[in-house]
């Protein structure tokens, strides 16, 4: 096998993923590490539909419930804390097996390049915010025109995140982020990997897994999870809160709608949140899908990606 090369098993919500990466690692004698930027929070286990003690059948399985949902997290801290799992593993002559379907934090980890400064926040930051607050995004715009362009024409005035990103990445290093993120596209990634993709045949059949995911956990005590996390001190406003399922269940607690309202917000949610993630992923031609029938079949999908994994060098 190559050296520092991995499997990732990537799709949209409710595809099977879990599932194949338990049966790829018990095939190769590997080791799961979530790529999911929910399943890291402790006491979001429900919602995030984190694999539980059953699902794993005994495959160690990495960054789910580590953060205190408290934390700000993001893909640079998550390229640096995942690394060490995927380096351990690689070092004890185990096959990492990267499952999940937040494609930046997946991207992030696998390039191994260095993220501009300022990505947790400081004094350059709160400066930025506290000037867009007062002058307006448009003023900062037009700043962010002089200084980087390119940058400029990509940016959205009503995306508040990613006008002080850019201008944050200049004042704090004095290259423009055009700059640096060309500097880190010429650096060859971290890691070799092999990508194997889940979808579905029938668009619809997935929409039918994804609402049945919904009732699922709302019948295990979603609405519980999110009153213990709020009982627990997790601000209303923290960003583990504002995950798909935990956002819709806020407003129900606080009487703003009916537990069923809520529920079928979720299920919408969700399908929206699966459509972007497959747009995300099929930019990547690296990927190998497999499309499910109805019903699956896990014996023919872990054929299909066993002759993939031969085909790339894995054994």
């Amino acid at each position: 096998m190559t050296r520092n090369k991995l499997v990732c098993v990537v799709g949209p919500t409710a595809c099977g993923k879990t599932a194949m990466g338990v049966l790829l690692a018990k095939q190769y004698g590997g080791e799961v590490v979530s790529c999911d930027s929910m399943q890291l929070y402790r006491g979001m286990v429900i919602g995030t539909a984190a694999p539980t003690a059953e699902e794993t059948e005994g495959v160690p399985h990495y960054m789910v419930g580590v953060i205190d949902p408290r934390e700000p997290y993001s893909a640079a801290r998550y390229a640096e804390d995942a690394g060490r799992c995927v380096d351990d593993i690689l070092a004890r002559g185990r096959l990492p097996i990267i499952v999940g379907g937040t494609g930046l934090y997946l991207d992030a980890l696998l390039s191994g390049r260095g993220f501009a400064p300022g990505q947790m926040g400081g004094a350059v930051r709160a400066q930025l915010e506290a000037r867009l607050n007062a002058e307006g995004a448009e003023a900062l715009l037009a700043e962010l025109r002089k200084i980087d362009p390119e940058s400029a024409t990509r940016v959205d005035p009503a995306n508040r995140k990613r006008l002080i990103r850019a201008l944050e990445v200049w004042y704090e290093t004095g290259k423009t982020l055009t700059q640096h993120n060309a500097e880190t596209r010429a650096i060859p990634p971290r890691y070799a990997a092999v990508k194997l993709g889940f979808s579905f045949e029938n668009r619809d059949d997935m929409k039918t897994l994804i609402d049945r995911r919904v009732d699922e956990m709302a019948a295990r005590g979603l609405f519980d999870e999110v009153r213990a996390l709020l009982d627990a001190g997790v601000p209303r406003d923290a960003t583990a809160l504002q995950a798909i399922g935990y956002k819709e269940c806020l407003a129900c607690l606080d009487g703003v709608g009916k537990r069923e309202d809520a529920i079928a917000e979720i299920k919408l949610r969700s399908r929206q949140y699966a459509k972007r993630q497959l747009t995300w992923l099929r930019r990547d031609p690296e990927i190998h899908w497999y499309y499910w029938k109805t019903p699956r079949n896990f014996r023919d999908a872990l054929a299909f990606s066993t002759e993939i994994l031969h085909e790339q060098g894995v054994s």
